[in-house]
Parts: C-alpha cells; sequence; structure tokens
C-alpha cells in the first residue's frame, strides 16, 4: 500500500485513495485526513468504508452509469 501512496507514475486519484487508507490507519480521523489532503470529509469517509468492506478492489474505479467514453483513458 505505501508503494501506491508513494507513486510519481499512477494517476492521482489512485495515490490520493492510497494516503487515505495510510492516514487513516494511524488513526486519523476523517476530518484530519481531508483537511491534509484537501479534499472533503464525506470522499475520505467513502474511500475508507470501501477499503474496509472489499480491500485493494475497492479502491478502484467502478463503472459509471450512462454513455460509454468516446476515447479510451490513457
Amino acid at each position: 500500500m505505501e508503494h501506491l501512496a508513494r507513486s510519481y507514475t499512477l494517476p492521482h486519484w489512485q495515490v490520493l485513495r492510497a494516503q487515505m487508507v495510510l492516514m487513516a490507519a494511524t488513526g486519523m480521523t476523517n476530518r484530519e485526513i481531508a483537511a491534509r489532503l484537501r479534499c472533503g470529509r464525506d470522499v475520505v469517509s467513502q474511500w475508507r468504508k470501501r477499503f474496509f468492506e472489499e480491500r485493494l478492489a475497492g479502491l478502484k474505479d467502478r463503472p459509471r452509469p450512462g454513455r460509454p467514453t468516446a476515447c479510451d483513458p490513457v
């Protein structure tokens, strides 16, 4: 997990989610994590919950409803 949080080559969202989980493991609250990472407390809560329920698989994006993207992500 630490290698994900320190990566310079992974997408930003993946690094951010790994950092949230690692900070939570040290005992930080959702409010403290959100302030440090400059994101919403509800966002931190969502990813902590998904990690708790699904482990690493929970940190990946899920398929979104609606029209598929016109081009593949890089």
